[in-house]
């Protein structure tokens, strides 16, 4: 049994209200963005992920990120989990990631958990990003009891949890 409905069309271009920046699927495409983007932030997005995901190593190059994204991309295709880059109009810089993924642990239908760049941090685009996500996810998303991660659950209490069945 699939964790979404059959017949669900996942989103492929979400506005941020408020700003000029939109979501869309992340493909193996945007390497050239997504690399300077996640080492420019290595260090604060390892305390964050790090423990749970052992991601970003500070040794990733450029051709690990480039098969990340890759499996990223299948596993959009595949409606198996759903990584959005957070993008400017022009695309030509990704400003952050969310993640919407099956739950890893008990207790939700959904894990969901989002990233900006250092220089967005604690900035509008930021609060922008962190307001619209529970919103957008409550209004386009099929899940009854999402979970968000480093939000409404700390990621050390996140790894508590027993294992989803």
């Amino acid at each position: 049994m699939s964790w979404l409905p059959d017949d669900f069309v996942h989103p492929v271009h979400v506005p941020v209200p408020g700003t000029a920046l939109h979501l869309r699927p992340i493909r193996e495409a945007d390497t050239p963005l997504d690399y300077p983007a996640v080492m420019g932030s290595r260090e604060r997005l390892w305390e964050i992920f790090g423990p749970a995901w052992a991601w970003p190593k500070e040794t990733m190059t450029y051709e690990e990120d480039r098969i990340d994204l890759l499996r990223h991309e299948k596993e959009i295709a595949a409606h198996q989990s759903f990584n959005y880059a957070l993008l400017d109009e022009g695309e030509t810089a990704i400003f952050g990631c969310v993640y919407v993924d099956p739950p890893e642990r008990a207790g939700a239908d959904a894990e969901v958990c989002w990233w900006v760049v250092d220089d967005l941090v604690g900035g509008e685009a930021e609060r922008a990003l962190d307001a619209f996500v529970p919103q957008w996810i409550a209004a386009e998303w099929p899940f009854r009891q999402p979970r968000y991660l480093g939000r409404d659950i700390t990621w050390q209490d996140w790894l508590s949890l027993p294992r989803a069945v």
